[in-house]
């Protein structure tokens, strides 16, 4: 179907996506974050609240039109806090206040009433704790004395997970892993992405956090699984709620959630792989 102006639609490549536009995305959003991580690591911080507050808002338009309401502000708040008290005091920090948010949920909904309650609260509960809770381990690696480079570490492999799937994938691709959930993402294109996280990781470890290459290999190719896994979590919430994408904040991707489906698993596996081989830098 044409454009309004008479020109022909931007052509999506076999993977789905108007590549151009991803690209471009994905060169402002680095620039965004090597600018924030090594002038102030806060600065980073914000860019993280923020990218969670427009994932917050694009689960609270979705559940709306499946008549899900979520609690809108308790959320809003969430996204704000659970990741700044995280990089401000710490773990314990982090569980307390995702557990107060939860509690404050249960109230909260009370105010409409007993029908859909249990709907309304499973739902909240679910944004609390996939998206500020998630986060706050970023920030919790954020914290650490070489903070950045961790997070540098955790992005590069978060990243070559979707370069080397979408690479093997449209070359290679034929044999679906999960095609009622995620027809695009194949076997072929999994092998890509642990191929890649593993060379990638190996050197980044050893060059970047000055560690043993093997402990970048084993963390590649966990990373692999779970940025998967996420990805396909996130294609299951939209066939759930008929949608093809969480918004368009980001040409090419979609909304923001489109863009946090491989990192929101990651930033917990990467932390507790940085903190198995390197301890908590603090």
């Amino acid at each position: 179907m044409a454009e309004p102006d008479g020109s022909p639609p931007p052509k999506a490549s076999r993977a789905g996506r108007n590549l151009p536009a991803a690209i471009a995305s994905g060169v402002v959003l680095g620039a965004v974050v090597a600018v924030s991580l090594f002038t102030y690591k806060w600065i980073f911080g914000v860019v993280v609240v923020v990218a969670i507050v427009i994932a917050v808002h694009e689960f609270v338009r979705a559940f709306a039109q499946r008549q899900i309401r979520v609690a809108r502000t308790p959320l809003y708040a969430a996204a704000v806090v659970v990741p700044a008290v995280a990089y401000v005091w710490g773990p314990t920090a982090q569980l307390v206040a995702t557990g107060a948010v939860v509690l404050t949920l249960l109230l909260w909904r009370i105010r409409r009433g007993y029908e859909g309650y249990v709907r309304d609260v499973t739902a909240s509960a679910f944004v609390t704790v996939y998206l500020p809770f998630m986060a706050g381990f970023l920030m919790l690696t954020l914290a650490a004395d070489n903070g950045a480079q961790r997070v540098i570490v955790f992005i590069l492999l978060t990243v070559c997970n979707d370069i080397g799937g979408y690479a093997a994938g449209v070359l290679f691709g034929k044999h679906p892993i999960a095609p009622q959930i995620s027809p695009k993402k194949s076997w072929e294109g999994f092998a890509g992405s642990l191929l890649l996280q593993a060379v990638v990781g190996a050197i980044a470890f050893a060059w970047l956090l000055e560690a043993p290459w093997w402990q970048g290999v084993i963390a590649g190719v966990i990373l692999t699984m779970t940025a998967t896994a996420g990805d396909f979590a996130e294609s299951a919430v939209k066939r759930d709620l008929g949608i093809k994408d969480m918004g368009t904040f980001l040409p090419g991707h979609g909304g923001m959630m489109d863009r946090l489906d491989s990192l929101i698993p990651n930033a917990f596996a990467s932390w507790a792989i940085f903190m198995v081989f390197l301890g908590s830098g603090t």
